[in-house]
């Protein structure tokens, strides 16, 4: 018999234990924290997962829970060049060790290389990805080249004037070598 796992109330070391994997093909609207940070959102956006657990033993005969995520998302914003949209292409593949619990996690956190996260009977998948996703999105979303021409201009008028042909203050020692004083 093959149990069925839930991505929002997964038991992560039965999902493990069974290498099992998890796939997705979600409506980001779905992903409301995501959602709020979208520019110009529709029903057509997608987000794909896929999520595989395993145990690894290591050093020791220790057992190890294991999950692998990876996601991918086109995620509505707005170029920061431009000022127009922009869907900015979001790729996520990272792997979590699971450990007893957030104590655990916190102790180890500092001397271990992987994500750590806590051991959960009822773990929600889609908050994890909601959460990777949210890491991945840029700063400074923009075009590989924008669609329009984008003017290069200001409305500081002292960021104008200080950009305006000035006398250099050293011409007229530049004159007086000239003329053999110097």
């Amino acid at each position: 018999m093959t149990k069925e796992f839930s991505p929002q109330r997964l038991d992560v070391k039965a999902f493990a234990q069974a290498g099992a994997r998890l796939a997705g093909h979600d409506s980001l609207l779905k992903y409301e924290r995501l959602a709020q940070e979208a520019k110009g959102l529709h029903p057509d956006l997608l987000v794909d997962w896929e999520a595989v657990g395993e145990v690894r033993t290591v050093l020791g005969g220790m057992s190890q829970v294991w999950m692998r995520i990876r996601v991918r998302a086109s995620f509505p914003m707005e170029c920061q060049r431009c000022m127009t949209p922009v869907d900015v292409p979001l790729e996520v593949d990272r792997e979590f060790r699971f450990v007893a619990d957030e104590a655990t996690a916190e102790a180890l956190d500092d001397e271990c290389e992987e994500d750590l996260l806590a051991m959960s009977r009822e773990f929600d998948l889609h908050e994890l990805i909601e959460d990777e996703l949210l890491m991945a999105l840029p700063v400074v979303p923009k075009h590989d080249e924008c669609p329009t021409q984008v003017p290069m201009s200001s409305s500081d008028d002292d960021f104008e004037e200080a950009n305006t042909e000035k006398p250099n203050p050293f011409a007229a020692l530049a004159a007086l070598r000239k003329d053999g004083k110097g």
